[in-house]
């Protein structure tokens, strides 16, 4: 029991960069996303989907080891009906996408048998040197207080860490990483794209949106080259593939990813949101105090 409470509470350490997006090269040492790459620690994703402050990642693999979570089997969210107009070729829409830097909202959970291990919140910027503010809490079942509950924040010169579970916590200054590159999962879908017609689940509604329903598994050697973090973490970890499931609206962004993915016996699922669009933005310096 022991293990495989720690393995799932490891799945969502290892998820975490997914909500900061895929493409981030930095090797924290930590394993998925898309998903939606993209904050507190390294992953998967599902889509596992992002830029995590090095600092940030050692503290959620710190919590790992000292945490529990119940295992179980997770499955992707029903879906939504399809919206009566509106409809969209998904690739066309993503050789369409805007390459311009903009800024999105993200909210990522990961799920193990029907319980909540972490919830990841923040903004960001995507399509350009990663930068932003992120919230983490990790939880487990049956300790009241977040095991781990941290605000990172990245900036164009460094990153910045505080532990919000300690009042008055003040921010801890570390060295940017130069081999930040994030931007969307718009190269998850282009392999979910590219693995055949089976992929395309068709037209639904995300959040009011009308988005495309890509779906399929993607196997780790496919991101070798697109997402080389995540790559290196899940191998090292011996994960061999993943379920990933994604929706992209008509201008190629993603709306919604949920990833299924497996180590050691313990299932999980972690699901990421993108919402409020908008221009790029400027993350400054805390100010101390």
């Amino acid at each position: 029991m022991t293990t495989s409470r720690t393995t799932a509470l490891t799945i969502a350490a290892t998820a975490l960069a997914l909500v900061t997006v895929a493409g981030c090269n930095d090797d924290t040492g930590s394993a998925a996303q898309p998903a939606p790459t993209s904050a507190a620690a390294s992953s998967s994703p599902t889509a596992s989907v992002a830029a995590t402050p090095p600092s940030a990642t050692a503290a959620a693999t710190s919590a790992t080891s000292a945490t529990s979570a119940t295992s179980a089997t997770s499955a992707t969210s029903p879906a939504a009906a399809a919206p009566a107009d509106g409809a969209f070729d998904p690739e066309k829409a993503l050789a369409g996408a805007d390459k311009a830097p903009y800024a999105v909202s993200t909210t990522m959970t990961t799920e193990s048998g029907g319980v909540t291990l972490s919830t990841v919140k923040g903004r960001n910027n995507l399509n350009a040197a990663w930068t932003g503010r992120m919230e983490m809490r990790t939880t487990a079942p049956g300790v009241a207080e977040p095991v781990l509950w941290i605000e990172s924040l990245t900036t164009e010169n460094a990153s910045y860490m505080r532990d919000l579970s300690t009042p008055g916590d003040e921010w801890v200054k570390m060295p940017r990483t130069t081999d930040y590159a994030a931007t969307d999962y718009s190269d998850y879908a282009k392999l979910l794209l590219a693995s055949g017609p089976a992929a395309r689940k068709g037209m639904e509604t995300r959040g009011g949106v009308a988005a495309y329903h890509l779906a399929g598994r993607i196997d780790v050697e496919q991101l070798s080259t697109i997402d080389p973090r995540t790559y290196k973490s899940m191998k090292a970890k011996g994960t061999t593939g993943f379920g990933f499931d994604q929706w992209i609206d008509a201008k190629g962004r993603t709306v919604y990813v949920e990833q299924q993915i497996e180590m050691k016996g313990v299932t999980a699922v972690n699901k990421v949101t993108f919402s409020d669009f908008g221009p790029a933005e400027t993350f400054a310096a805390p100010i101390a105090g």
